[in-house]
């Protein structure tokens, strides 16, 4: 029996709500499955899409006819961890039942501490919401501040700071209910990113997007899991990925995979954050494992049989 962070990739949420509850409904199975065995376990997820769907619509509203009240990008954040746990939750509820086991299982819309001083705030290099015009870019940039950038010539698009997550701020809470034998789906999108503000030393959102692999290392390590389990569309990590000369990695140490980040072997946008967040939560934790593998292969990448394992 192992205490186990499941981090799902955006494969498994599909492009819309009905895609993605159809895609959950297999995601459940596999998940219930490894409960079944006896492990405890706490689901993450992106929220990549979904987040840029409801800004797009509350941009919509707040810019057309309607007149809604603009909606902060937090708060946009927010929802999708709730739309998204409550399909999930659903779905694993309702396999729980077919299967005969007695589990309750629950979303929790949770906040993730950053630095203000993080350099990722100097730097915004996350694209969400929707596509403008040079001009409209421009025009909104001066009413709001907002940062734009050319996307792939297809117009331009706000991008907000990645900053590096520092403290789950739910993690007593997560802990509680996963210890008490409870599914829980937390930190979803990498969590909502929030500061101290700098007067009261309260808590205050922030537009950015924290990756959620590294989020979901963080709270491996802050609810002491035995094990971080980072899903997504390969079956395993490869050096000279789509070459030739490509190789799958059946186990990787500390150092193994910072030559091979040295290197240049892992993508920015895919692997590399996956391989550097399995590094964060092994590094100094004696005893723990981190797995990257495929959504179809979990049960036998926890045992060993497919995936790759990076150790301390």
């Amino acid at each position: 029996m192992s205490k186990i962070v499941i981090a799902l990739g955006g494969n498994a949420l599909g492009k819309d709500p009905r895609e993605q509850l159809e895609l959950l409904e297999s995601v459940a199975k596999i998940i219930v499955n490894l409960v079944k065995e006896g492990n405890k376990i706490v689901l993450t997820h992106g929220n990549g899409p979904q987040v840029g769907q409801i800004l797009l619509a509350m941009d919509y509203a707040a810019n057309g006819e309607a007149g809604t009240p603009a909606m902060p990008f937090p708060e946009c954040g927010s929802m999708s961890q709730g739309y998204i746990g409550y399909q999930l939750q659903q779905c694993l509820q309702d396999e729980l039942e077919r299967q005969g086991i007695v589990k309750d299982c629950a979303t929790l819309v949770t906040q993730v501490l950053v630095d203000p001083s993080d350099t990722a705030f100097q730097n915004p290099t996350k694209p969400i919401g929707m596509f403008y015009s040079k001009e409209e870019a421009l025009e909104i940039e001066k009413e709001k501040g907002y940062t734009f950038v050319e996307d792939a010539g297809r117009g331009y698009r706000r991008v907000v700071p990645s900053p590096k997550p520092i403290k789950i701020v739910e993690k007593n809470i997560i802990r509680q209910l996963v210890d008490n034998d409870n599914i829980v789906i937390a930190v979803g999108g990498g969590g909502i990113p929030v500061i101290k503000s700098d007067k009261e030393k309260l808590l205050e959102g922030v537009a950015a997007v924290i990756d959620k692999d590294r989020s979901a290392a963080l709270l491996a390590r802050e609810i002491d899991a035995d094990i971080l389990l980072i899903l997504t569309a390969v079956d395993k990590v490869y050096i000279n990925y789509n070459t030739p000369e490509q190789k799958a990695l059946d186990e990787l140490t500390l150092e193994e995979a910072n030559e091979y980040i040295n290197s240049g072997h892992f993508a920015k946008g895919s692997m590399l954050p996956k391989v550097e967040a399995c590094m964060d939560f092994v590094k100094g934790n004696a005893g723990k494992k981190a797995i990257i593998g495929s959504l179809e292969k979990a049960r036998e990448a926890i045992n060993g049989e497919s995936g790759t394992v990076i150790k301390g």
